[in-house]
């Protein structure tokens, strides 16, 4: 069973950037379909930036030019990096994998991830 960590969250002003790490423990497979999805309160979760096995990725319009998602494979882990930041930003950023497709090529998808991290809190003011 594959486990997830997120870390890297934080307060930060408009403008800033912050860099979120996902690391993950467990059968990992560099070819899962990984994604990094967001809530805000009293809204419901979005995928905000996704990566295939393959290295595609997929990012919400609203995060376009401003994130880049990437990953170590050889370090089981995933990064979004953000920049430019703003406040509608702030939100609980969870990264997700798509254990069920152990082959993921191509655009991946923003459905269908079924092992979640815990979340980390990112604060735009």
């Amino acid at each position: 069973q594959v486990q997830l960590v997120e870390s890297g969250g934080g307060s930060v002003q408009a403008g800033g950037s912050l860099r979120l790490s996902c690391a993950a423990s467990g059968y990992t497979y560099s070819s899962y379909c990984m994604g990094w999805f967001r809530q805000a309160p009293g809204k419901e979760r979005e995928g905000v930036a996704a990566i295939a096995g393959d290295g595609i990725t997929r990012y919400a319009d609203s995060v376009k030019g401003r994130f880049t998602v990437s990953k170590d494979n050889a370090k089981n882990t995933l990064y979004l990096q953000m920049n430019s930041l703003k406040p509608e930003d702030t939100a609980m950023y969870y990264c997700a994998a798509y254990t069920r497709l152990r082959l993921c090529r191509g655009v991946p998808p923003w459905s269908g991830y079924d092992v979640w991290g815990q979340g980390t809190q990112v604060t735009v003011s």
